[in-house]
């Protein structure tokens, strides 16, 4: 028969009981008093019984539909991509690739579709019409619904097919390519079962999810996971915010519902990581709080309106903080106002900061963005900046997000000379041709600048805010920041019309 306390070590966390008697057999083996007490004080969780999905599975699932598109374009899917629009032309080093890979759309791994060649009429059709498939699930009980923008765009015809097999027409109402969302319509005369998104966002790293959707075309297939991270950036845009969930998500799986176990959705499947093209057990979903505005905005008047805030920013590295003297790496640094953007007209600067919106901190430049396009075009908010050593406060008017064409980047300056040499930080500069600041004409291999992308044909604008047109220059604003006990100073370069910050170290006795 089990020891009685085996038996209460695998129901849970060793009791009290036990834990004095395994103190006991310690001091009796000589085992020194620091690691009994060690073994005392540990922090004790009771473990949780073995969850059972079957409830939350048969209440949700009626909720959730295959997604059938028709278009005039054929999917891709010998290059590994699924059909996805635009994938296949992906540089092989771009990070969409990775993940992304044979994901979302058509039936099988480039196979054919063995009962497209039993029914001839039927492939004869989808030679003609392409169809790709994919998730959805209902979110009002008169035929609204979510899917992915990269099931359906392209698309001339839709289709859902439901939990008992029904099919019904659907037409499009919007979709938004930035998040990768879309919103569907199905008319008809009956009321549909419906799922709400998470309205407290409370889900947390290590709870169990439900994801239902259909994979390879099996409607109706269930797995279940946990969320395994928060907040990932998969390369897909500025509003990246991916919750990561360790689950059989698979190709067909693109647009489903992830469910927790109150039947509430907390994201919308969009992507996998696949190396080989088929599950591997990580996924990423839309988190619901960022899935639920821009679904109603869709519902709306089927577009989205964003605002903008028309500023070119880079992260605050460690580096980059000790420079400005902030405190945190944290924040979005500003390389350039755009012209005539909000942002120019409110006074904001090159080098400035952006620590807060409204009060509400900024933590990097994917949160800085997230936070400016939940703002309604024609609101003002305040802007919180570190500007030369203080923090300020510059009211914006926000504008409605608009496509910002970049100047087109002059031919490389032709460098004549070498210039003077910047030994400290292993350069070599000359005045640019046009006056303004200095012109890298060389940058030694070994050197801290080489390791962090200076290169030639750089020009330095400024040196911690100050504008520089020699070397003189250079080396007064770093006795500058030196003198005020900065061990890093901040160098704003520009290339081809691109601005950037680079803090570089400063061994000063």
């Amino acid at each position: 028969m089990p020891n009685k306390n085996y038996r209460i070590a695998r129901k849970g966390f060793l009791t009290t009981t036990a834990v004095l008697g395994l103190a006991a057999v310690m001091m009796a083996s000589g085992v020194p008093a620091r690691v009994q007490s060690a073994y005392a004080d540990a922090v004790r969780v009771q473990a949780p019984e073995a969850p059972g999905f079957a409830d939350v599975v048969e209440a949700v699932t009626p909720a959730v539909v295959s997604v059938r598109v028709k278009s005039d374009v054929r999917p891709v899917s010998s290059n590994g991509f699924g059909g996805m629009p635009g994938m296949e032309n992906l540089p092989e080093d771009h990070p969409m690739r990775r993940f992304f890979k044979d994901f979302g759309q058509g039936k099988s791994f480039g196979q054919p579709d063995q009962r497209s060649e039993r029914n001839n009429e039927e492939n004869n059709f989808l030679r003609a019409r392409p169809v790709s498939q994919g998730s959805g699930f209902f979110i009002t009980g008169d035929g609204f619904l979510v899917t992915n923008n990269h099931v359906v765009d392209q698309g001339t015809e839709f289709s859902v097919i439901l939990h008992d097999g029904t099919e019904l027409d659907a037409r499009l109402i919007g979709k938004d390519p930035r998040t990768d969302l879309a919103v569907l319509k199905v008319d008809a005369d009956q009321k549909f079962t419906y799922v709400d998104f998470d309205e407290d966002d409370k889900t947390r790293i290590g709870d169990w999810v439900v994801a239902v959707g259909n994979p390879f075309g099996l409607g109706g297939t269930v797995t279940a996971g946990i969320v395994s991270a928060r907040g990932r950036d998969i390369g897909s845009g500025p509003y990246d915010d991916f919750i990561q969930v360790d689950a059989a998500v698979n190709r067909g799986n693109s647009g489903g519902p992830t469910f927790n176990l109150e039947g509430e959705v907390i994201g919308v499947n969009t992507a996998i990581f696949s190396p080989s093209g088929g599950n591997v057990g990580i996924a990423f979903a839309i988190p619901a709080s960022l899935a639920d505005d821009v679904v109603s905005d869709l519902m709306d008047d089927g577009t989205i309106e964003r605002g903008w805030l028309g500023v070119q920013i880079q992260p605050v590295t460690a580096d980059i903080a000790e420079s400005l003297g902030l405190a945190e790496a944290k924040g979005a640094l500003v390389t350039e106002p755009q012209d005539d953007s909000p942002a120019q007209k409110a006074g904001m600067e090159s080098g400035d900061v952006v620590t807060a919106v409204d009060g509400d901190l900024v933590k990097d430049p994917r949160d800085l963005a997230r936070k400016i396009a939940r703002v309604d075009p024609g609101q003002k908010v305040d802007i919180t900046v570190w500007r030369e050593g203080d923090s300020q406060s510059i009211t914006v008017k926000i504008e409605a997000l608009k496509d910002v064409k970049k100047a087109e980047a002059p031919s490389a300056p032709v460098v004549p000379d070498k210039g003077e040499t910047l030994k400290e930080f292993g350069l070599t500069v000359k005045p640019a041709e046009d006056g303004n600041g200095l012109m890298i004409t060389e940058v030694q291999p070994e050197s801290l600048a080489a390791e962090r992308g200076i290169r030639e044909g750089d020009v330095i604008v400024s040196v911690n805010n100050e504008d520089v047109k020699s070397a003189k220059d250079v080396a007064s604003a770093v006795d500058a920041a030196t003198d005020t006990g900065r061990k890093a100073v901040l160098f704003q370069l520009n290339n081809q019309n691109n601005n950037r910050f680079v803090a570089l170290p400063v061994a000063r006795g």
